[in-house]
Order: C-alpha cells, then structure tokens, then sequence
C-alpha cells in the first residue's frame, strides 16, 4: 500500500510541471505566430514601397521620353534628358501614392534625387500587426523604404556634336540688295530652302545597349518606346 501511494503522489506532483511545460510551448507557439504576423505586415509594407518607388522611376522615364523626343523634332537641346535630367519630378509622385494604396499602404515620403536621377519612397501600412500575445501590436504599423533608379540606355557616339538650340533666324536681307534679293528671284529661293531645308530636322543617331539606333524627327512614328531610352530598377 505504501507503494501505491508514493506513484499516486509522484504523479500528483508531476502534473503541475506538464501543464507549465504545455502553457510554455503554448505561449512560444503564440509568439511565433506573432513574429510571423508582424513579418507578413512587414514583407506587404516593403512591397508597396518597391511598387511606389518602380511607378514613380516609371512615370518620371515617360517624362524624359516625351521631353527628348520633342526637343529633337523642335531641333533644341536633349543632352541633359538624354542623361536624364532636366526635368521637374512632375506627377511622379502622385503615381507613387497611387501604387502604395494599391498595396494597401500610404506614402510618407518621397524625395527626388539626381545623378542618377532616383525617387526614394517611404510608405507606412494602413492595417496594424493585429492582437497578438505582444503587447502593443494591435497598434502597430509597418514600415519600410525603397529606391528606384532612372538610368539612361542610350549614348551619343563619339564624335557625334554636342545638340544645341539653334539662334533664331534672323533678316540678314536687311537694306541694300540683300533686301531687294529677298523680293526677287533670289528670295523665292531663300523661301524654298527655308521649307526644304530649315524646317527639317537633323535625325539623331544613338547608341543603346550596344545598338545603333537613329530617330528621324521626319518619322515620330517609328520613335523608341520610354523603356528603349531608360531602365528603372532598385537600388540596394
């Protein structure tokens, strides 16, 4: 009998240790699962900020596209957008907002740099961790950062000159027989050569990803797309 009831008593005691032990790794299961839920809060935050980033890189390479290939059929200066530069930031960071919110998340901030010409975006996400066994993660917001880049594809071969505005035309028929030479037969030329010559614009040759590529002011059809003339991707 004393036997019986010293294994009743070891038992008894032991009891108390396997509910400690199982609330333990209860407790310990919970908190992972509130490290993964945090981690997934996380991991959707750092998406939307790369979403928001690559939209704003996206819409401000459109800019540069659309600015480059005007400057080229109006005969001005695109050096500095072909590098991309020269230009303001525009709507690119309202089409960030746009992306974040998308992801469900808000941007609180995005600042333009330059050479390269980037955008770096932090956002914030609209839903909490949620209730975890953590204490404060019902309130508890991710955050995170990303930057995108805008690299130029395309380069001017060498010996290629420099693009400059070109003055405007002036009368240099003025007086004398130079302005008779504008009334007469002499003038018809001038005018011809103004409309075949003059107002045709130069095409421009370039070199993209090791391709020679040529864009006729003459052909705005046949111009290359935003993604020909610019890549944007993130940075590190």
């Amino acid at each position: 009998m004393t036997a019986r009831r010293d294994l009743r008593s070891d038992a008894g005691q032991a009891f108390p240790i396997y509910i400690t032990a199982v609330a333990g790794l209860l407790f310990l299961a919970l908190a992972l699962f509130a490290v993964g839920q945090a981690g997934a809060t996380r991991n959707g935050g750092q998406t939307a900020a790369d979403a928001a980033a690559l939209a704003a890189g996206q819409d401000y390479r459109d800019q540069l596209r659309t600015a480059f290939l005007t400057a080229i059929a109006d005969g001005g200066a695109w050096d500095d957008l072909l590098n991309g530069r020269g230009l303001g930031v525009g709507g690119a960071c309202e089409q960030a907002g746009w992306f974040a919110a998308q992801n469900d998340a808000e941007v609180t901030g995005c600042t333009p740099g330059y050479l390269p010409a980037s955008f770096t975006v932090t956002v914030r996400t609209r839903k909490p961790v949620g209730d975890t066994v953590i204490p404060g993660t019902e309130s508890k917001h991710a955050t995170a950062r990303a930057k995108a880049v805008v690299t130029p594809r395309c380069t001017v071969p060498v010996g290629t000159p420099a693009p400059t505005t070109p003055p405007p035309a002036d009368d240099h028929d003025e007086g004398g027989n130079g302005g008779d030479g504008g009334k007469g037969h002499g003038g018809g030329k001038d005018d011809e050569g103004g409309k075949d010559g003059k107002d045709k614009k130069p095409a421009v040759d370039l070199r993209c990803d090791g391709e020679d590529v040529t864009i006729d002011p003459a052909h705005p059809d046949l111009f290359p797309d935003a993604e020909d003339l610019f890549s944007v991707h993130l940075a590190d």
